[in-house]
């Protein structure tokens, strides 16, 4: 399963610490930030994915975060 979200992360620091913490949180999953792209990706891989909890965690550390539609 993938999914993808829209995020307001600007730079390259951020994206590498909140990457840290969500693999901490969820080992199993890949987790992956494009920055670069004009929504701030946030692609996350496994074989489940807890999307309400990435959306609680991420709001938690201050960023914008919801389902690529």
């Amino acid at each position: 399963m993938v999914e993808v979200f829209k995020t307001n992360v600007e730079h390259e620091h951020q994206a590498m610490v909140l990457e840290q913490m969500l693999t901490q949180h969820f080992p199993l999953l890949r987790v992956d930030f494009d920055i670069e792209d004009c929504d701030r990706i946030l692609r996350v891989e496994g074989a489940t994915v807890a999307t309400p909890r990435i959306i609680e965690l991420m709001t938690a550390n201050g960023y914008h975060c919801h389902i690529l539609e």
